[in-house]
Formats: C-alpha cells, structure tokens, sequence
C-alpha cells in the first residue's frame, strides 16, 4: 500500500515539475533586489518586533500575486496559513480595491477583478503547531494537483515557539520536534514542487543593552548580521537551513519623520544568491504599502 502511495506521490511529482509554475522573481524590486527575487522553491523569512510592517508587506505581496495579469498582477494561487489568527480580509480587500482604483475601470468590472483575484487565496487557521503541521500535510497532498499554486504563507510561523518550549521541558529535541516536522514538509514541498514559502517570525529575543535608535542613518550601517537589536534566530536549525532570503523589519521611533508625521518602516534583504542587503523604506497608508525614496 505504501508503494502504491509513494508512486503516486512521485508521477503526481513529476506532472507538477513538467507542468511548472509560474516565477515570482519579479514580485517587488523594492523589496528584492535585482536578481535576487523569490525562485521557484525558495524560502523567505520576514523577521521583526509586532508592529513592524510584516504583515502589510505580506498583504502588498499577495495582492500582487492574486491580481490578474492584465491588472499588473501575477495571477497565480496563494495559501495563507494564519497562525496568529491577526489576518485581516477587510484591509486586503480595502488594499485591493485602492490598488485597482487607481488605473479608474468601470465599476462592475472592478469588482469582477476583486472577485476572480480572491478565488486565488485561500485562507486556514491554526491554532497550535500540531494543527499547523496537520495542515501541512493536507497541503502536501493538494499542491500536486494545483500547478497554479505558487506561494504558500505561514504569518507567522513563530507562533507557537513559547507554547512548544514550555511542553517539551527539558528536552531541546521535544521543544523543537512539530518545528522541524514542519520544516521536513515544507523542504519538500519546496523542493519537489517549486512552491514559494513566505514566513514571518516575531522579534522575541531583543538586546536591550543597544542602541534603541537601530534604524538611524549612517553611511556605514551595519547589515541586518550584525544589527543584534532584533536579528537573532531562535527557530531549530532545521529552518534556518531551508532559509534563501531573509528580511529584517523595523520601525522608526521618531514622531517627526515627516511633515505628515508618518510612521517610517524598512526591510533589509539579504539572500544567498546576492552579496550585500537590499534595504527599502515605506510607510503605510489606506491604500496599503507606499515605498519612498532613499
């Protein structure tokens, strides 16, 4: 039985692979840098304290995923796994609504754009690591048979850190066991089907003792390796393994940033295809994510 299981699996595999799924490579070069955009298969990490735009981004991404290719989208399927139930339809839809208003179609047609982009997301909830990784196994036996589906989003995936650490006493390997049975499952959905992972990690582990200003312009600032404010990694080595890209968030402190006194976020990216770290500085407004110069 497991044989004929297995086989399956594998033609399954293997009509995905010859199929192919479409590149988000070109998602956002405000967000990625040039040759550096998201590859079949890669995994990217959104990392940063509550409040620093992750989750904003995600939706800026998203959307530009589900739009349809004669909107500017990619027209392509999106999974979204809740973990922190913080997801928000109303502000996607709002977000999605903004983005189409600005080119002025009809009204009707608009909201047939609205309509065919949100039958390409798919949106589950998770309420423990347990359920995330059955639900990961669910996803494992759908993605074959969807070859339009191409970006699979966990927010966040450190959801249950505290609760895992706290049942699995003493033991390391029992605190880190649902993680890295969830890692196993998405290397392979990555690997053997080309699926992009985006995933988002709270900022749990802070240094204090630095600088509270870790977003002050410098001409020589340090990369998000050595901002030690916010970036150190406390997921199982597992995942950090899987990792392609890794973008560092952060808000700016300061209530004067600009004359319409905007909250001021920025990414750094770096990737293991590209030296050096892309940065981008946005703020967010009704219509979503707005990046600014410089």
């Amino acid at each position: 039985m497991t044989g004929r299981v297995r086989m399956a699996e594998n033609g399954a595999q293997l009509l995905a692979r010859i199929e192919g799924r479409r590149s988000l490579e070109d998602i956002d070069q405000n967000v990625f840098p040039v040759n550096g955009g998201p590859l079949q298969g890669d995994v990217i990490e959104f990392h940063g304290v509550e409040g620093s735009g992750k989750t904003e981004m995600l939706y800026h991404l998203l959307i530009r995923c589900i739009l349809p290719t004669h909107s500017g989208g990619l027209e392509v399927e999106v999974v979204f796994v809740d973990t922190d139930y913080h997801f928000d339809m109303l502000r996607l839809v709002s977000i999605l609504e903004s983005r189409l208003t600005s080119s002025s179609p009809p009204q009707s047609e608009m909201e047939e754009v609205v309509r065919s982009s949100l039958c390409r997301l798919s949106v589950l909830h998770c309420s423990s690591s347990v359920q995330l990784l059955l639900t990961l196994h669910y996803l494992e036996g759908v993605v074959c048979s969807r070859p339009a589906l191409c970006l699979l989003v966990i927010d966040s995936i450190s959801a249950f850190f505290w609760i895992d650490h706290a049942n699995g006493g003493d033991s390391l390997t029992r605190q880190e066991a649902n993680l890295r049975k969830c890692t196993e499952i998405l290397d392979r959905l990555r690997r053997d089907y080309g699926v992009v992972v985006f995933a988002t990690t709270h900022a749990v582990m802070r240094n204090y003792s630095s600088s509270s200003g870790s977003s002050e312009p410098s001409g020589s600032a340090p990369s998000w390796k050595r901002n030690s404010d916010f970036d150190k990694q406390y997921l199982c080595r597992s995942w950090q393994k899987i990792l392609t890209h890794r973008l560092l968030f952060s808000k700016s402190e300061q209530s004067s940033v600009s004359e319409e006194h905007k909250r001021i976020f920025s990414s750094a990216c770096s990737t293991v295809r590209t030296k050096g770290v892309h940065r981008c500085v946005f703020h967010l407004t009704e219509a979503g994510v707005q990046f600014s110069a410089g």
